[in-house]
């Protein structure tokens, strides 16, 4: 605590403790700075305690649950299945604790101060930090703004009773008999899957032509057919218009092609996207940072604004609110800090979501790379022609890589099946390291895995597929 209204000296001064700010912090202290991270929540953020983390828990449980009871193929089968939701939320919690206590360990091993409270700038080199308990000044060099997004909220929908945020969504103590979601984007589609196959009837309500419109269509359809499948009801091309909710029940009033409709349900689920946490009592505007029409921080290639030793990373600066995409530009502004040329480079950024199956796509689709004015040839190989794949008994889904017909340089990927979301990584360092399709098929792949797919999938575009007819 400090005495009087004297100030403290840091080096750097992180506002935000999740996967973007606590990474900064850490790359940070080992490059030699004294830093100070402050939140008003958990350490951890969104991501580890109410996002990725739990989201992906209980996604853990339903697909666990669901295979518990079609094992048939396997000659595998059980009477019975039942699903105490409470412990399910207690494996959920356990978790997170496990994630967030790991992020306590390595603040600590790092010599890092945290502050769990509120932040406020006094000027671009000195703020107040405060809670209930203390209100301490600190005088900093620099400083890296890292306050995350929170859900849109919709004036027709507003969160409280049975309207649910996402946040609320991963609570519930019990599964809903029924759930209307708003916004088949990835949230949307992940927790609507997810309690879809714990038994709840969910209606998906989605202004584009698809769910998960930022995937290629060819993708998306086998995600909306296994949908179909636990009696997802996906209604396309529609506009939500207003909500009336009872203690009991919650009815939503939307219009598809003019034409009016309505669906109750226990619970209504809002995702329709995040905003950026600028607006608040930060005091942006008292020391003039610059912002976009959005709320967006403007940011240089290191993460800087517009004040030379502020930082902006995360989903408070623009691009995608991705949680790999706040820790890679945390690493590279606490690196600029230090003196480092290190600049944000997105080409390879994945793209990731948990639905069944899962999809992920890093670089450029055909069509991107296309309109970049590439000669483009591109080819997928199906999960059906990999032995593992079949063997598990999921072999539904492709992989696509997409290549500069000049050169042979991998431009992008894009993956639909089971465990689509590990398997990207290998086309990211891909494109990361200029490789050519010949180097992905040189490269031996272990028999039988699924990273066999990438390899057969080089091959196909190179024109001589071994396990596909050409």
């Amino acid at each position: 605590m400090v005495v009087g209204d004297a100030s403290l000296d840091i080096d750097t001064l992180v506002i935000g403790a999740g996967p973007g700010g606590y990474v900064a912090a850490i790359r940070a202290a080992q490059l030699g700075q004294k830093v100070l991270i402050v939140d008003k929540s958990e350490l951890g953020g969104v991501c580890l305690n109410r996002g990725c983390i739990p989201s992906k828990a209980l996604i853990a449980a339903a697909h666990q649950y669901e295979s518990a009871q079609h094992g048939e193929a396997f000659g595998v089968t059980a009477e019975n299945v039942k699903v105490d939701f409470a412990k399910t939320q207690e494996f959920k919690n356990s978790v997170v604790k496990k994630m967030t206590s790991g992020v306590t360990s390595l603040m600590k091993g790092n010599k890092i101060e945290v502050f769990n409270g509120e932040c406020m700038f006094i000027s671009d080199t000195e703020a107040r930090v405060f809670n209930d308990h203390e209100s301490p000044r600190y005088r900093f060099k620099h400083c890296i703004i890292a306050t995350g997004s929170r859900p849109i909220e919709l004036k027709p929908f507003p969160f409280g009773g049975r309207i649910l945020s996402s946040t609320e969504a991963l609570e519930l103590p019990e599964i809903p008999k029924s759930m209307i979601v708003i916004g088949g984007g990835y949230i949307g589609a992940e927790l609507g899957q997810m309690y879809s196959k714990f038994g709840t009837k969910v209606t998906i309500i989605e202004g584009m032509d698809t769910v998960l419109p930022g995937f290629d269509k060819d993708m998306t359809r086998l995600v909306a057919k296994n949908m179909a499948k636990t009696g997802i009801e996906i209604v396309t091309n529609a506009k939500a218009e207003s909500a009336v909710q009872n203690d009991k029940e919650v009815t939503v009033k939307y219009s598809v092609g003019g034409e009016a409709k309505e669906v109750t349900a226990e619970y209504l689920l809002v995702t329709v996207g995040r905003r950026p946490n600028t607006d608040g009592e930060l005091g942006l505007d008292l020391i003039g940072l610059e912002l976009d029409e959005r709320g967006l921080v403007k940011v240089d290639h290191q993460g800087r604004t517009n004040i030379p030793n502020i930082f902006a990373i995360g989903d408070i600066v623009p691009g995608l609110a991705l949680a790999h995409k706040a820790s890679y530009e945390g690493k590279i502004a606490a690196e600029a800090i230090a003196g480092h040329k290190s600049v944000v480079d997105y080409k390879v950024i994945p793209a990731v979501v948990f639905t069944d199956p899962e999809c992920s796509s890093v670089g450029l689709t055909e069509k991107e790379a296309k309109d970049k004015g590439y000669k483009v040839k591109s080819g997928k190989f199906p999960f059906a022609g990999n032995g593992r794949a079949v063997s598990l008994n999921n072999a539904e889904g492709f992989v696509r890589i997409v290549a500069n017909e000049e050169n042979n340089l991998v431009l992008g990927a894009q993956i639909v099946g089971i465990e689509a979301s590990n398997l990207i990584a290998e086309l990211g360092l891909a494109i990361e390291m200029g490789a050519t399709l010949e180097d992905i098929a040189l490269t031996i792949h272990a028999h039988p895995t699924l990273g066999e797919i990438v390899m057969e999938a080089a091959e196909l575009v190179e024109g001589h597929p071994i396990h596909v007819l050409k």
